[in-house]
């Protein structure tokens, strides 16, 4: 990766880091979930307001480390608006970008691209992807109708 790439996405990440987005309050949430990650101390809230099979509003609390922060900020950014299908799709695809997995090029990742560096540090990896784990363990949570308040510690 080019060193003004690197810098662009550095840029990115502590834009989500200082302005999170979705750090906000919403009442009577359909879905709501806590992660935590005891590696390196990150703490999530995430609540959902679905109408039908659509994400109306969201809530993304997270207190940790940048890249906890950041990634938690982008979810809130790009779910909005989304189908459940839709986000667990760019779940799964987040989730490969930062693995190394194969994915379809048919998400359109925008900020989550700056994600893509984090690979190259195992040991943040699980701070990446906390806040779509336990997005996603809600949403298949409430499906499967268990109860939607888990707690994640992958």
């Amino acid at each position: 990766m080019s060193d003004e790439l690197t810098d662009l996405y550095r840029d990115i990440l502590m834009e989500h880091y200082r302005f999170p987005r979705g750090h906000k309050h919403v009442d009577n949430p359909d879905i709501a979930s806590e992660g935590h990650n005891p590696v390196c101390g990150d703490d999530i809230e995430i609540k959902l307001k679905i109408d039908g099979r659509q994400v109306s509003d969201i809530s993304v609390n997270c207190v940790g480390c940048a890249v906890s922060v950041a990634s938690g900020s982008m979810l809130a950014e790009i779910i909005e608006g989304k189908s459940l299908e839709e986000v667990k799709k760019i779940a799964t695809t987040v989730k490969a970008l930062l693995t190394g997995g194969e994915f379809a090029n048919d998400v359109d990742l925008g900020d989550l691209e700056a994600l893509k560096g984090v690979k190259n540090f195992p040991v943040r990896i699980k701070c990446a992807l906390l806040s779509w784990i336990t997005l996603v363990d809600a949403i298949e949570a409430r499906e499967a109708g268990r109860s939607v308040n888990v707690s994640t510690t992958e």
